[in-house]
């Protein structure tokens, strides 16, 4: 059997391949609320046969959103609608993850095809917070330092939407920590420049992630998997880079944590990354080899055979997707075809097989 459509187990949850659906922002929410355009993009690549999908970065809190096009997860009002698209995922074997997030002095921003670079709260924007009160990019409004409550305030809403989560019937929580989001904001020697226990040290910039891993981990079940996706390095020098991540994984690894999704940059603009196919596998392969811990690998990912190839050197434990699925929601039925493994399609595509 090809490895990419052998089953994972994680805990008490069992994937049916190695094929994950990655978080994509879609940008269609209204006030964070989920629609029918989030029940046929998810549901149409569980139809397609990927093992695991994981919604898009939810906000935690309102200011917590990318863009006013967020999905949310701040409210229970907000827990109906993602319950159904939840069963449906769950009724053709996917199992359905979501990515709970926190977009710091990223947030406030224009939808993409609407418009571009950061709102600010004169023109229907909102104020965005930080570890430091530096702009992402000049011109952006400066964000607001976190100060002790406003932590204690991001460590409880974490906690808070994973217990939303639960009650919406996920059955797996990646926290965002990549991407030069807050929490990635709060590990990097170039966006985290306080003098507090949140800052300077590793030991220092690590404590929010930890604390909240620590706080999710109190109220989301024993039985259910834990993922962080992190960004191994920043591609900027004095950066967070592929060693700080190797040391953090492990002890993420310690406080419950099960699988490390592996990608990068995003912090600082204008980093030189050298984006190639598979770019980014050495980096869950050192970790993973390193650390001890399962690793996900994601970053022009586009065919079969290369994920294969990942899978049978060890380099990941899991394959994501991300633009490919959009390319191709059935890029799983597409690659079973083409290593010959045989899985179950939807009856109501039989005839189409």
């Amino acid at each position: 059997m090809a490895k990419l459509f052998s089953p994972l187990t994680i805990r008490e949850i069992t994937f049916r391949n190695r094929i994950a659906i990655s978080p994509m922002c879609q940008y269609s929410a209204v006030n964070g609320y989920a629609n029918n355009w989030h029940l046929v993009h998810l549901g149409s690549r569980a139809v397609g046969g990927a093992g695991l999908i994981i919604q898009e970065a939810t906000a935690v809190v309102p200011e917590g959103r990318i863009s006013p096009g967020d999905l949310g997860i701040w409210q229970d009002s907000q827990i109906a609608p993602l319950t159904d698209i939840n069963r449906f995922i769950k009724s053709h074997g996917s199992v359905p993850g979501i990515q709970l997030a926190h977009a710091g002095r990223k947030a406030s921003t224009s939808i993409p095809w609407k418009g571009s670079g950061q709102v600010p709260p004169a023109e229907g924007g909102w104020q965005t917070v930080a570890p430091s009160p530096i702009p992402f990019s000049p011109g952006d409004s400066l964000p607001e330092e976190l100060d002790s409550y406003g932590i204690r305030r991001v460590i409880t809403s974490f906690a808070d939407a994973a217990e939303r989560a639960l009650a919406a019937e996920y059955q797996l929580i990646e926290i965002h920590a990549a991407h030069g989001y807050l929490l990635n904001q709060f590990l990097s020697p170039l966006t985290n420049k306080r003098s507090d226990n949140y800052g300077g040290s590793f030991e220092n910039r690590i404590r929010l992630l930890v604390e909240v891993t620590d706080a999710i981990r109190e109220v989301w079940p024993e039985r259910l998997p834990l993922f962080v996706r992190i960004s191994a390095t920043d591609w900027a020098d004095g950066g967070w880079d592929i060693a700080d991540s190797v040391r953090l994984a492990g002890i993420l690894k310690e406080h419950g944590v099960d699988l490390i999704d592996c990608s990068s940059g995003g912090s600082v603009p204008g980093a030189k990354i050298p984006a190639a196919p598979g770019y980014q596998v050495p980096f869950a392969e050192r970790i993973k080899k390193e650390s001890g811990i399962m690793t996900g690998a994601v970053g022009l990912i586009t065919t079969a055979l290369q994920a294969e190839e990942i899978l049978g050197k060890d380099q990941a434990d899991l394959i994501l997707i991300a633009r490919a699925s959009l390319r191709d929601p059935y890029f799983p039925m597409n690659a079973a075809k083409e290593l010959n493994a045989e899985i179950q399609w939807p009856g109501q595509y039989l005839r189409g097989k």
